[in-house]
């Protein structure tokens, strides 16, 4: 192959690319766009609860836009049902896509709550009752100390801590490394909802 051809092949292949990655900013929608997305709050479909501040709004956007029916149904089943009359255990929502578990339970002691990740499933974490303390901290900046086993992964980490309460709900996504249940001074007995949503084959 002359020198010239191979000139001409790797301009042509520069331009598709360039075209590539233009067509891929094109698609994204910006930082503002998503923000106004969240605030705008269409995707709630009536739910009254806020997305908490810690959540990556990206990501949320990213993985909503991938399975639309999946979150739906979720936000569906928070705004129809009276959370605080339900019984703790499994509710099925989409077969083993997304269903919900309700616990009402102590929270722990700091030291008894281990870090933890999901590949299949992200997490929606909202309190019904009570008050507990999460950490959140990115995987790529944590420890594995247990391999993955379906479907968890669990870390040392150094993180930041939020105050879990009635009004905001958690999401948690493959990369979000979190430490739920630990007590907050007053609140002995928790109740909670934790839904599984099941990640995108692209995720």
């Amino acid at each position: 192959m002359s020198l010239q051809l191979k000139s001409k092949l790797f301009s042509i292949s520069c331009f598709v690319m360039m075209l590539v990655i233009h067509a891929n900013a094109q698609q994204h929608p910006s930082v503002k766009e998503i923000s106004n997305w969240v605030k705008k709050k269409e995707w709630a479909n009536g739910l009254v609860l806020n997305l908490h501040q810690s959540v990556n709004k990206d990501s949320f956007y990213v993985a909503y836009h991938r399975n639309p029916k999946l979150w739906d149904a979720a936000f569906a089943f928070l705004r129809d049902n009276n959370l605080d009359t339900m019984s703790p255990g499994k509710y099925t929502i989409i077969g083993e896509q997304v269903y919900a578990s309700i616990s009402e339970a102590p929270s722990h002691n700091k030291d008894e709550v281990k870090w933890e990740s999901h590949k299949n499933y992200i997490d929606l974490q909202y309190i019904i009752k009570g008050k507990e303390l999460i950490g959140i901290a990115d995987t790529s900046k944590a420890t594995i100390i247990k391999p993955y086993t379906p479907d968890v992964i669990n870390y040392t980490a150094e993180g930041k801590y939020y105050v879990a309460e009635q009004g905001n709900f958690f999401l948690f996504f493959p990369n979000n490394a979190h430490r739920p249940t630990i007590k907050v001074d007053g609140y002995d007995i928790v109740k909670k909802i934790v839904i599984k949503i099941q990640t995108a084959k692209a995720e």
